[in-house]
């Protein structure tokens, strides 16, 4: 049986019956679940000072979990950042743990691979929101789940979508994926913890960012000379923000056009990514490639589903 753990890196969590729910249901889908002793800490907006949220990640760490879940993101991992040990976290990947996350957890997946070639963490679920969702409001998403069982035994190794257009139809990439949410991936540009990726497969999502401050940021990316050295780059969903009226018609496929008129780069959309319900589980950090036939894109890697039986438990 996998052992996955609960941890609370970034913001508080808002409801405890939500995570209790969480727990309740990666058990049921066969996980061995612990919750970290301070998952439900709290100060001021954070789950616990950052000493306590820094300690937890270190505990995790070394108790190399098969899976070590957020709870959610939020912001708070920017803070930690100077101060991580990342040996101690590679220590954990190499013995088989698979940390999983989204949003503010663009920090610590990106800050890691920066140091760590050939080790990965997964773009993947949060457990308050996805598996802690009342029935009420939805409860889990099938696809959600499935991709994210799968590729948590070892087993998955591609994940499909469509484009709204064929216009990358026979496209071809492979190179090493990286990214996530925008907003905290700009924040990184310039320290120590960006990832000097070239030739990659660069992924991008936000959230309640207005189409013209996705635009700026993705313009940043492409004039710092990032967008330009990859070899692809997949965006998300970028929802979430009111419509103003000086837009006057404005929007994200015009944000994505401003990007794609400056850049050689093949920029599709349509990734199942970012703050929506139905989300697939992605490796960064690993070697990836891209396949575009028509409007179909399949994004795939090697499964590590050989080394994963048992292979977390050679301490």
């Amino acid at each position: 049986m996998s052992s996955l753990t609960l941890f609370t890196p970034a913001g508080a969590v808002a409801k405890a019956e939500n995570l209790k729910r969480a727990a309740k249901r990666l058990a049921q889908l066969g996980f061995e679940v612990s919750i970290d002793a301070d998952a439900l800490s709290r100060h001021q907006r954070f789950a616990g000072d950052d000493a306590t949220r820094l300690a937890a990640l270190h505990r995790i760490a070394d108790a190399a979990p098969s899976v070590a879940l957020a709870t959610r993101g939020g912001y708070g991992l920017t803070r930690l950042l100077d101060q991580i040990d990342w040996g101690r976290i590679a220590h954990s990947v190499e013995h088989g743990t698979r940390w999983v996350g989204y949003s503010d957890l663009t920090a610590l997946q990106n800050g890691f691979i920066a140091r760590h070639k050939g080790l990965a963490m997964w773009s993947g679920p949060l457990a308050c929101d996805d598996f802690g969702r009342s029935d009420a409001d939805g409860g889990v998403d099938e696809v959600t789940r499935d991709c994210f069982l799968e590729a948590m035994s070892g087993a998955l190794e591609a994940v499909g979508f469509r484009a709204p257009t064929a216009d990358f139809d026979g496209l071809e990439a492979r190179g090493r994926l990286w990214g996530g949410n925008l907003t905290v991936l700009c924040s990184l540009l310039g320290t120590p913890h960006w990832p000097k990726v070239k030739g990659g497969i660069l992924f991008l999502e936000d959230i309640n960012e207005h189409p013209y401050r996705v635009e700026r940021m993705l313009l940043q990316l492409q004039q710092a000379g990032v967008i330009d050295a990859q070899a692809a780059v997949l965006l998300g969903d970028f929802s979430g923000a009111a419509k103003s009226p000086l837009d006057r018609g404005y929007g994200i496929k015009d944000a994505v056009a401003a990007l794609r008129g400056r850049t050689k780069t093949p920029v599709l959309t349509g990734l199942p990514f970012g703050h929506v319900r139905t989300k697939v589980c992605l490796p960064v950090g690993a070697t990836v490639e891209l396949y575009v036939q028509g409007r179909e894109a399949i994004l795939g890697w090697q499964s590590d589903a050989r080394l994963a039986h048992g292979h977390h438990h050679h301490h």
